[in-house]
């Protein structure tokens, strides 16, 4: 049995602000003190202050500012509970929209606001399966398939001209909560790193650029807008990799490889998938089209290049050699973009078109998309 409350939330418009607060539905199994039930994920804060008072409080709080040191008891009471809630719309929302795109519903996620308080101070995010290296699960936590960790906050940041705070929660930032929760639909589509034939408890937590790529294109289009982080960025320029903005046109000519930070050189796949968005869009076709291409490519992706098990399952990285080469090629924009085209033929035109102006075509490795674009940089 289920029901549909009413919560507090952010809706995603106005992204120099965290969003404009509203009153939403939310379908719910369950509630207790911390946590909120529901079909598609479960949402628990693990910090030591009861949100609800034995689990059947209200659920409309106010953000209070993102609550931060200085904030008062109350106001911080209000402004975990409002995290709470906000990421339960969040979450639901999107994995409703993916389970929509895809025919079928993903796996059950756990995210897990206010982890790692003991350790730091920390305004982040991350996804997590259980790993034996990587930042491994804590004890009694099995990570089967896969949690969201979300930070309590270690920052403020200035939301007006007239110098106005806000606590940078990572639990009231969509972005953030959009953007790990892609990890979660990655792992359950395209697999990047092969998790699915590893052994439950030694998977690997090792992110490719095209896996931080589709969680940036996944948040843009759950957000509608490329500046995603345009809200707690605000002060950092489009131009600046550390923004992660999508409306740049980042190439392969700014593709690093190796051992980079996968979050800058995904941009450059988030920026080409926003470009042929709306290259698909501007050819008569629904945007939402290019979102199933995308998803169902993701699945594809995964049926194409998977061995047909792991040569030395649990191993951080594997030493057979055909093991090996489908990890590498894995990490290839091109096959991923081989396998959205196979996924809708209809739409090879316009995602050439937008693919093309980034430097990504088919047929091609990394380094060779890389080799041309930064050929034809020096030609112009």
């Amino acid at each position: 049995m289920t029901e549909i409350v009413d919560i507090s939330a952010y809706l995603p418009e106005n992204r120099q602000a965290p969003g404009r607060l509203s009153v939403v539905p939310l379908e719910l199994v369950s509630r207790a003190p911390n946590e909120l039930v529901l079909p598609e994920l479960t949402v628990r804060d693990e910090r030591q202050l009861a949100l609800l008072d034995g689990g059947a409080g209200d659920l409309m709080a106010d953000p209070a500012g993102g609550g931060g040191p200085g904030a008062g008891d109350d106001r911080v009471r209000a402004a975990w509970l409002f995290g709470l809630t906000n990421v339960a719309f969040h979450g639901q929302r999107m994995l409703r929209t993916v389970a929509d795109l895809l025919g079928h519903p993903l796996p059950h996620l756990l995210i897990r606001i206010g982890t790692h308080e003991s350790e730091r101070r920390w305004g982040g995010g991350h996804y997590r399966v259980a790993a034996q290296s990587y930042d491994p699960a804590e004890p009694g936590h099995a990570l089967p398939t896969g949690e969201v960790h979300l930070g309590g906050g270690s920052s403020f940041v200035p939301t007006a001209p007239d110098g106005d705070r806000y606590f940078a929660a990572p639990a009231h930032n969509l972005a953030i909560i959009y953007h790990e929760i892609g990890h979660h639909v990655s792992r359950h589509t395209a697999d990047f790193r092969f998790n699915r034939l590893r052994p439950a408890a030694a998977q690997t937590n090792k992110k490719i650029p095209l896996d931080e790529g589709t969680s940036d294109i996944l948040a843009a289009i759950l957000l509608d807008t490329p500046d995603i982080y345009g809200w707690h960025r605000a002060g950092i320029p489009t131009w600046d990799r550390r923004r992660r903005a999508l409306n740049p046109r980042w190439t392969m000519a700014d593709f690093a490889g190796g051992s980079t930070d996968p979050h800058a050189d995904g941009m450059v796949w988030a920026s080409a998938c926003w470009s042929a968005r709306e290259q698909v869009a501007a050819a008569g076709y629904s945007r939402s089209r290019f979102d199933r291409m995308l998803l169902r490519g993701l699945e594809l992706s995964f049926e194409i290049s998977a061995p047909v098990r792991l040569s030395v399952p649990g191993e951080p990285e594997e030493t057979d050699e055909r093991t090996a080469k489908a990890l590498k090629e894995r990490r290839y924009l091109a096959g991923l973009l081989e396998a959205m085209l196979r996924a809708d033929p209809e739409l090879t035109n316009p995602v050439l078109a937008g693919m093309a102006a980034h430097g990504i075509r088919p047929g091609a490795t990394n380094a060779a998309l890389r080799r041309a674009a930064r050929a034809a940089d020096v030609a112009l």
